[in-house]
């Protein structure tokens, strides 16, 4: 028997599961490889830097010791390596998680560049860098249940959401074809409120979100401005309690490709929070998107392509955490490792119930499939135990589980039979081609089906009117008669005792009708804010026609005369507001402290196209706005600007 049972493992060892132990070695041997060459890289950044900061007296013979290929070759001087050279070493850095390093070479590379429109690309990489380093104090240690490879092109099946919740594109919501990780949207059936991902006007990805009223969905609206960078935000998931959306974006604070965040719905505001970075091991360098929380609230689920060739994605299982602890890791073969999500194999912590799940309605259907899907994975656990080194332990208690397992199948077969139940064979038919997968790890993926077309009862989109003064081919009314708060101006162009037609205005445009009794109308065109504007245009209304045209002007729609307008217009100020941009994801306290004593405005964090800013404003005067930027200055904060946000009163 022992000797049989030795002659089944050597020859499963040398069929299926050699070859996933070969690709384990080979790809350890790859990153080895690649370490090597970026310990490789280092040095010769290290001897560029060197050499750069050499006397001109010794840097011949210096250089000739630095740079030589040999003892023999020591006249064979090498030249400097160019910015660009520079930069794919800081890029090959980042990219094996050794942000000290990297950050290190991309601060050379950004000194070594001569191109002033170049080098602000260079110090753009540069931040993902230092996004890395500074990330490397808050790392999540989740508990990794399994890992497992799959298509780009179907991998969001093999998630334990609804069956037929995944919709092809391009499709109504995204009229955009499907491109390397972005494949499908995530529409179930039964769902109130969608949040998906579609190109706008230009091509870039945003979050937009619309909710069913009645008869109809809402018109398409993004969703938030702290969640919309000028990149890329990809698959937006709600977690079962509705208070958290996650999502993958490109373009806001991150180390590169994209990253995984988190906002917080906040039912005060009836909005979603300004979204924060999940940070490693979660988000990475490379691409890292479509994070969920199981509905039972044990797992939680994501895909990147960190450790993949470009046809697939691996998707990660970690045990879900409320309470994350961090840790800072400064090693970086620690955060490596981590970063690799390697799966502890403790099958008795593994719960399948959460993702193995059926797509019958059937209670009867659903027993059947959960007990067929039970022996295909206890066959597919036989087929590959003998790539555990414990095969001898292990075999004997998974064959047994599956005689077991078979043999319920079977009498429920024949429970089925006696009670006249009948199984809807298509469905079931459809139910068992279901792919199953990673059964041997405990944890089982399971493939769902696409779902239908979208066909979607939408509203659409409201247009928004356009105020400004124009002279059009054909004259346009005014969406909305009422006018808005503050001061303006209008140009008044005639009264009638009828209503007047669009031809009467010979394309002027926007028309304002106020409509003082059945008997009177009174017309004006425009809308404007300073006593300049209005009468610029003054003289282009009269050539039309208009020679009785005067100038009118309003307080908060409150008729007001000319004069008193242009004596409160004089008593308006301009406001400025100063815009910080730090250096990191704080202000240095120093500069905090000066800014407290000089005004008493508000500091506002705010994040711009994936960096972090400050605002200090509004600002009365520009002298004011002067001095907060030397003091700013003065305290070593030098990239400050100051913003004209126009005049109040």
């Amino acid at each position: 028997m022992k000797k049989a049972l030795l002659t089944v493992f050597f020859a499963a060892l040398f069929c299926l599961p050699g070859s996933l132990q070969l690709s384990a070695q080979d790809n350890d041997a790859q990153n080895k490889k690649l370490i090597a060459k970026m310990d490789s890289l280092r040095n010769a950044i290290a001897a560029a830097q060197q050499h750069r900061n050499r006397p001109a007296d010794n840097a011949g013979k210096d250089t000739a010791a630095t740079f030589s290929d040999n003892s023999s070759q020591s006249d064979n001087i090498r030249p400097l390596l160019p910015a660009e050279q520079l930069l794919a070493q800081a890029d090959s850095l980042r990219r094996i998680y050794d942000f000290p390093e990297a950050v290190a070479a991309y601060n050379a590379a950004t000194e070594a560049c001569t191109d002033s429109t170049e080098r602000l690309r260079y110090e753009d990489e540069l931040v993902l860098g230092e996004n890395g380093l500074n990330m490397m104090d808050y790392c999540n240690l989740p508990r990794v249940v399994a890992r497992q490879k799959f298509s780009v092109r179907d991998f969001f099946l093999f998630y334990p959401l609804p069956d037929n919740s995944w919709r092809a594109i391009p499709n109504q919501l995204d009229s955009s074809d499907a491109s390397g990780i972005i494949q499908a949207l995530y529409i179930p059936d039964d769902a109130s409120t969608i949040f998906y991902s579609a190109q706008d006007k230009d091509g870039i990805r945003n979050i937009y979100t619309s909710h069913f009223q009645d008869t109809l969905w809402t018109a398409p609206e993004l969703i938030n401005e702290s969640l919309t960078s000028s990149s890329n935000e990809i698959y937006p998931i709600v977690s079962p309690n509705g208070k958290t959306l996650y999502f993958a974006s490109e373009g806001l604070y991150g180390m590169g490709g994209y990253d995984l965040y988190s906002s917080t719905y906040n039912s005060e505001t009836g909005d979603w929070e300004t979204p924060v970075n999940m940070g490693f091991p979660f988000s990475s360098p490379y691409d890292d998107f479509l994070f969920m929380d199981t509905d039972d609230g044990k797992y939680s689920i994501f895909a990147s392509n960190r450790d993949c060739a470009r046809d697939s994605v691996c998707l990660y299982v970690v045990e879900y955490d409320a309470m994350p602890v961090r840790k800072q890791i400064s090693n970086v073969e620690e955060l490596r490792n981590l970063a690799s999500l390697m799966p502890r194999r403790t099958l008795s912590r593994i719960d399948n119930s959460s993702v193995a799940t059926e797509s019958s309605n059937s209670e009867e259907t659903g027993r059947y499939i959960k007990q067929m899907n039970r022996v295909r994975e206890l066959r597919d656990s036989l087929n590959n135990v003998f790539s555990s080194d414990e095969f001898l332990t292990e075999l004997p208690g998974i064959q047994a589980r599956l005689d077991s397992a078979v043999k319920a199948l079977q009498e429920t077969e024949m429970e089925f039979l006696q009670k006249g139940i009948a199984l809807d064979p298509e469905k079931l038919q459809k139910d068992l081609e279901r792919q199953v997968v990673g059964a041997s790890s405990g944890y089982t993926f399971t493939k769902h089906h696409p779902g239908a077309e979208i066909s979607l009862n939408m509203a659409e989109p409201p247009v928004l009117f356009d105020y400004t003064f124009k002279i059009l081919p054909e004259a346009q009314f005014a969406q909305d008669n009422t006018l808005p708060d503050g001061l303006v101006y209008q140009i008044q162009l005639f009264s009638l005792s009828k209503k007047a037609t669009l031809q009467q205005f010979k394309g002027l445009s926007p028309v304002f009708e106020k409509e003082v009794s059945p008997t009177k109308h009174i017309y004006s065109v425009g809308i404007f804010r300073t006593y300049s504007d209005v009468l610029s245009n003054l003289n282009s209304v009269k050539r039309l026609g208009f020679k009785n045209a005067i100038i009118t002007a309003y307080v908060d729609g409150k008729t007001v005369s000319v004069s008193n307008a242009r004596a409160l217009e004089s008593k308006m100020k301009t406001q400025y507001k100063v815009r910080i941009y730090p250096d990191g994801a704080s202000l240095p306290k120093d500069a905090v402290t000066a800014l407290r004593t000089m005004t008493a405005t508000d500091i506002i964090k705010l994040t711009e196209d994936g960096s972090i800013i400050f605002e200090v404003g509004p600002i009365d005067n520009k002298e004011s706005a002067d001095a907060i930027v030397q003091v700013l200055k003065a305290e070593g904060v030098s990239n400050v600007s100051i913003i004209d946000l126009g005049k109040s009163l």
